[in-house]
């Protein structure tokens, strides 16, 4: 192999010299390429250019010394082996060339020794060469892993990370840099066992590690666990730690050595409570969001919000309250999730200066901003903080629901954590309120807008459109029934004359009223409206007759026109006129009804009349009956009523034992009227009831009259009317209306047998508490009701009369006979006396003997007789 070529400068200022040197490196067989130089200028530019593996210089020399050239190789190219080569040169020189860099020095004189110097030298220098690159590379090493543990270092402190090396007995062996700081102690402070460390940690989760732990140590494997972990300035961190065996041991027991790897997951964990949180409410939103879409009640939305608040959102509570401007508070009128207590012990008034008024439900309408608390337990701002512990509740948020700019109302929103409202959650509850707004003003214009299709906006009644809806839905509901219904309209007399002179505002004043006496004390039964500018009607249910309908048009028209109008400083009388039209006698269907009922308008208008029905027959029969109606109320205030007396005798003996009462009306134009054609009509229009007490009254003060005349005054029975027993005062009525009779009382009543079985033991009842006040019952037309024989006998009468049906029939019909001698006998059975009823010849008489019949009643003995032919006939008798 051939030597590799070394380059040798030289300096030297004697050229036959450094021929020497060079012939002996040749001669010792070294391959040369020289450059001989003596200057300093020439050697340093050698130095760069030429690039030695070897320098060789003179000592001294003229205008350049040796150890300048040292120095210059020295800075130059301080790796590059320096030999000096030199006539002489002391001891204190060599040391001082040695110290100054130079590698070694030759004699001129012993030249033989310069190859060995200079490939000792060589190889010298070759060897610091590699050492210093193995340095070099070595340093770079270290470098890089000084670098990769600083990037190390970085990376955990990044990644919240840290680590500990734990012993067999639990004592800590070392532990990252990063780990003290991750928990926030000072290195001095940081655990020294597992024991300390536990110290730290949540208690509910300190057995968690515990068990991870042990669990590693049994299986030897890698186990994860999570808890929390408090730092010293109090704030708690969730911790996610690996154990795992160190690399390369045998876990044996009692030897084994344990890494664990320490991460803080804090913000992780509070990411994906936030992420639920918002999951939530992103829940809650879409769901309201949907229900709005469907929904077009605004009850309905309203529950339906705070439901879904509950269900989707997993709050603890939710309700929502509207402004109530008039009572200034908010009203809540929806919740979910508890009892409606806490809400109502809530001050919700909308007045600051008041304390209801104080609450965060008026501050949020009043101020328009949401509130949110985070922890009501502790916030001085929350009245009910132990009854928000109670139910769970830990934070709240009250957002204002608005409306142009105006608040209308608050939804409330309760939920079991502290803290749960931050900004990415109000972000989207505002967008929820904002939501629930819109639905509420969509709603609300949606009801206006159904409200102007079917409402009068002057006056709040019904409009045509409406009218005809709920003409057809009573009609409807008539008709399987044959029910009545009656359509009436009425027309507002000179409505035009005075909005005419008193200016459009005071005509909607005056309809207002109107419209406002038209609906008072309406007891539902009756839909009324606004159909044009001076037109109302009513349509009613329930009316039995046509006389009836009559009556309620004559008081409605009294109730609603009698007194007068005040507009403004103006009174005002008046009056309308009705037409009148009734299903099913007039129409079928609300349309032709209503045609009907304005063709009657009009004629009442042609005609002058207050009302008329669309038949012209029917108006007549009405009026002629209204007309009676009216005397008859004046005959009861001018005291026209009067008894006519009929005698009950002793079959046997023909002796008075008794005396019905029967009313009679001595009308001063039409003279004595038979009963027949007015007590129906006293009945059906409720005066027999006043009729009734007076008759009572009138029979107890005449029989006190014939007492005081030293007459035998016989009992007096009174016929009683079924309005009279159905009511709830009967007892106190027949009390009141004896009170002023002899003591103990001599009258008795007279009751159909269909009336007592209408209520059999209500009754009962109220007969055994008349029979108290001495007062007799008798049971009027037996046999033509159908009586419980069971009944019969607990019922607290005295005597039964046989209705004169059967009396006129029992000598022509066996089964009339049959049915008179059942009822004498029945009767005599219960211990009960039998009258008979229209006796009127003397055959009659003696089959009644001949069965054994108490008592007789009938035109035989005497007609009904006025009160002076009666006195005179028991002055005859006594």
């Amino acid at each position: 192999m051939t030597a590799p070529t070394i380059r040798v400068l030289i300096a030297e200022d004697v050229a036959a010299e450094a021929e020497l040197e060079l012939r002996e490196l040749k001669r010792a067989g070294l391959r040369v390429t020289p450059r001989i130089v003596d200057r300093p200028d020439a050697f340093v530019a050698a130095l760069r250019e030429f690039t030695p593996h070897v320098i060789l210089s003179d000592f001294s020399m003229p205008g350049f010394d040796g150890m300048e050239a040292l120095a210059l190789a020295q800075e130059i190219s301080p790796d590059t082996p320096f030999i000096f080569v030199s006539g002489t040169i002391g001891e204190e020189y060599a040391i001082r060339a040695l110290k100054g860099g130079a590698v070694d020095y030759v004699l001129k004189s012993n030249l033989v020794r310069l190859p060995v110097a200079v490939t000792r030298a060589l190889e010298e220098a070759k060897e610091r060469g590699e050492r210093r690159r193995a340095q070099a590379e070595l340093d770079v090493a270290r470098d890089r892993l000084r670098e990769r543990e600083a990037g190390l270092n970085r990376a955990q402190v990044m990644a919240k990370l840290g680590h500990v090396i734990t012993g067999a007995d639990g004592a800590f062996e070392s532990w990252s840099e990063t780990l003290p700081s991750l928990i926030g102690v000072e290195p001095s402070q940081m655990p020294k066992s597992t024991r300390e460390w536990l110290e730290m940690l949540h208690p509910d989760d300190r057995e968690r590690l515990r068990g991870a732990s042990i669990e590693a140590g049994v299986k030897g494997t890698r186990v994860d666990v999570e808890y929390r972990l408090q730092r010293p300035d109090g704030a708690w961190m969730h911790i996610r730690q690996v154990i795992e065996p160190m690399p390369g041991q045998s876990v044996a027991a009692g030897s084994e050595r344990w890494f664990s790897t320490l991460q803080d997951v804090t913000e992780a964990k509070e990411a994906q409570t936030r992420i639920i949180r918002l999951n939530r409410v992103y829940a809650v939103l879409s769901g309201i969001n949907a229900l709005i879409v469907r929904v077009r009640d605004r009850e309905e939305l309203l529950k339906e919000a705070c439901r879904i608040a509950i269900e989707h959102g997993k709050f603890r509570m939710a309700w929502i309250g509207l402004v109530d401007r008039e009572a200034m508070l908010v009203k809540p009128v929806a919740w979910h999730g508890t009892d409606a207590e806490y809400i109502h012990l809530m001050p919700l008034g909308l007045v600051d200066t008041e304390p209801h008024g104080r609450g965060l439900a008026g501050r949020a309408v009043r101020e328009r901003i949401a509130i949110t608390i985070d922890d009501m337990t502790q916030d001085p701002r929350i009245l009910l903080r132990k009854e928000a512990l109670e139910r769970g509740f830990r934070s709240l948020v009250m957002l204002p629901l608005m409306i142009a700019e105006e608040s209308v109302g608050v939804l409330a929103l309760y939920a079991g954590e502290v803290g749960f409202f931050d900004e990415e959650e109000m972000k989207l509850l505002r967008e929820l309120a904002g939501d629930i707004s819109f639905a509420l003003e969509h709603i609300d214009k949606a009801e206006k807008l159904d409200y102007l299709a079917y409402y009068d906006q002057l006056t709040g009644l019904a409009n045509r459109t409406l009218f005809y809806e709920r003409a057809e839905q009573l009609l409807a509901a008539a008709a399987p029934e044959e029910r009545k219904i009656a359509l009436v309209i009425l027309d507002v007399e000179r409505f035009k004359t005075i909005n005419d002179s008193l200016g459009r505002q005071e005509g909607d004043a005056l309809l207002k009223q109107i419209a406002e006496r038209m609906s008072q004390n309406d007891d539902g039964s009756s839909r009324i409206a606004r159909i044009s500018a001076d037109h109302f009607a009513v349509v009613g249910r329930g009316a039995q007759s046509e006389d009836e309908v009559a009556r309620r048009v004559e008081r409605r028209m009294q109730r609603v026109f009698g007194p007068p109008f005040r507009i403004g400083d103006t009174e005002l009388r008046i009056n309308a006129k009705a037409g009148i039209a009734l299903f099913p006698n007039d129409g079928s269907d609300a349309d032709t009804l209503f045609r009907n009922a304005e063709s009657a308008l009009k004629r009442a208008k042609s005609q002058g009349e207050r009302y008329l029905f669309y038949t012209a027959q029917m108006t007549e029969r009405v009026a002629e009956k209204l007309a009676l109606e009216n005397k008859l109320r004046r005959a009861l205030e001018r005291d026209e009523f009067i008894l006519h007396y009929q005698p009950k005798v002793d079959l046997e003996r023909r002796r008075i034992v008794g005396v019905e009462a029967l009313i009679r009306w001595q009308s001063p134009e039409l003279g004595l009227v038979p009963p027949l054609q007015f007590i129906p009509l006293l009945e059906e229009i409720g005066l027999i009831q006043q009729v009734g007490s007076w008759a009572l009254k009138r029979a107890s003060l005449d029989h006190r009259s014939w007492a005081e005349q030293g007459l035998k005054a016989p009992r007096v029975a009174v016929n009683v009317s079924p309005i009279q027993l159905r009511q709830r005062i009967f007892v106190e009525v027949i009390e009141h209306a004896i009170m002023e009779g002899l003591a103990p009382t001599a009258i008795d009543l007279e009751i159909t047998e269909s009336l007592i079985m209408e209520d059999i033991q209500g009754n009962i009842q109220k007969l055994n508490a008349v029979r108290a006040l001495g007062v007799n019952i008798a049971i009027d037309d037996f046999g033509t009701g159908y009586s419980s024989l069971g009944y019969l006998a607990k019922l607290p009468v005295q005597s039964l009369k046989i209705d004169r049906s059967f009396i006129a029939a029992m000598h022509e019909d066996a089964n009339a006979m049959t049915l008179v001698s059942t009822i004498v006998s029945l009767a005599h059975s219960l211990r009960l006396k039998v009258v008979a009823e229209g006796v009127e010849t003397e055959e009659q008489a003696k089959i009644l003997r001949l069965l054994k019949c108490d008592e007789m009643q009938g035109y035989l003995f005497s007609k009904p007789l006025p009160i002076a032919a009666l006195v005179e006939l028991l002055r005859k008798s006594s």
